[in-house]
């Protein structure tokens, strides 16, 4: 069965590929299923079944189990998606990056389900990283813009970046303490159902952390006990910036203190009622403010501009920021998170739904500030990235009594 294994650069319309795929016009090789059924496979259209499912009160897709696709977990939801895509007896199926947002465990999984359907239906899969292409489907190609034009793959061991010796602004607030987080014995439960076990972790100025976990672990649990939002934070040992839980402090006063960014974050501000420039997005970040709404000191627009010169953008500051490409607005949004020097840098997912050049150049920006900063960077992802070095990781492992962290000391491992 002739599958196809596209690899995609994120200047490509995905949307418009897949339209003109399922409404039999595509030209070239994949004229094949132009008379051919198929069906797309994607987180878009899971979330969709969830909001029908909802809005009806069905069980569409998991009947058999009484319940909703929304109360299985993310790598459960694929795969039981994935059998009802198949009950609709496609000829074909279009799989747009089915790996995203699964742990390793999940990942391989989802891999074999593909591989054993591969059988019986026709796969299109559509990623945006070398490292995501399945090894038992033989023809690949690359696609890189709205041509739709199918070349060889190998012409991306071409593409490099330039590597600059760039320097960060020399700017950085005061933080006396030496202890960023202080978590001692801190637990979870929601409605006497264990999330987090009692868990002790001590984030310092300066260090990098890579927070890792499989889904459902309670990753975002512990973000929100970090930044302040979760009150199950209230009366446990856990201190903050130099102030214990409940002593007095706002949300607010804990979020001065956090650069934040997610891939949510670029939806958001792409929705933006105002064409705000690069500059303006940056700049805002001193404000942590969605667009720019209070007028910039000459201060703030020196180090700015700097900023705009360290990542390689000071062509671009008049541009409309919702006119970039995908990596350049990540690498734009961290920056904005990173201008007024917090003491913690938390990257939640930044490489996610990125293809390996802008993962190339969001990585540098990273490493960037690391080296050149003493913020803290808690990065948090599915993948154990091979350009990006923490010092340390903090590991989730589930249990029934809730996940249970266990600290890996990487500088301290490389020099034993």
């Amino acid at each position: 069965m002739k599958h196809w294994d596209i690899l995609l650069s994120n200047q490509v319309d995905k949307k418009t590929f897949i339209d003109t795929l399922l409404s039999g016009k595509i030209e070239g090789e994949l004229a094949i299923f132009n008379t051919l059924k198929g069906i797309l496979y994607s987180d878009i259209s899971i979330q969709k079944l969830i909001e029908e499912e909802f809005i009806h009160e069905t069980m569409e897709a998991t009947s058999e189990f009484n319940r909703n696709l929304r109360t299985f977990s993310s790598g459960e939801r694929k795969k039981e998606f994935l059998k009802y895509c198949l009950k609709k007896n496609p000829d074909y199926i279009i799989l747009d990056n089915p790996m995203d947002h699964l742990d390793h465990n999940s990942r391989i999984e989802l891999i074999k389900e593909i591989e054993g359907i591969s059988h019986s239906v026709l796969i299109i899969q559509l990623v945006n990283r070398k490292i995501d292409l399945l090894s038992f489907i033989s023809n690949k190609a690359f696609i890189e813009d709205n041509s739709f034009e199918m070349k060889s793959i190998n012409i991306l061991d071409n593409i490099s970046l330039e590597n600059k010796d760039s320097k960060l602004p020399i700017h950085s607030e005061i933080f006396e303490e030496s202890v960023l987080v202080q978590m001692n014995s801190v637990f979870v439960n929601y409605d006497e159902r264990p999330i987090i076990a009692p868990l002790s972790w001590t984030i310092k100025q300066g260090e990098f952390w890579h927070l890792v976990g499989p889904n459902g672990s309670g990753k975002t649990t512990l973000l929100s006990l970090i930044s302040g939002e979760n009150p199950k934070g209230y009366g446990q040992d856990l201190i903050l910036f130099g102030r214990k839980k409940g002593s007095g402090e706002s949300v607010w006063d804990i979020k001065k203190k956090i650069g934040f960014f997610n891939t949510a974050m670029t939806d958001l501000f792409n929705k933006g009622n105002k064409n705000f420039s690069v500059e303006d997005m940056i700049l805002s970040g001193f404000f942590d403010s969605i667009g720019l709404y209070i007028q910039p000191t000459t201060l703030h627009r020196k180090i700015a501009e700097q900023w705009l010169e360290a990542i390689g953008m000071t062509h671009l500051k008049k541009k409309i920021f919702n006119r970039l490409s995908i990596g350049q607005q990540r690498v734009v949004l961290i920056a904005r998170a990173a201008i007024k020097h917090p003491p913690l840098l938390i990257l939640d997912e930044p490489l996610e739904g990125l293809d390996d050049q802008n993962v190339a150049l969001v990585t540098q920006l990273i490493n960037l500030i690391k080296k050149e900063t003493n913020i803290s960077i808690l990065f948090v992802s599915h993948r154990m990235e091979p350009n990006i070095s923490p010092d340390s990781i903090l590991e989730l492992h589930p249990s029934p009594t809730g996940s249970k962290g266990v600290v890996h000391l990487l500088k301290k491992l490389a020099t034993d």
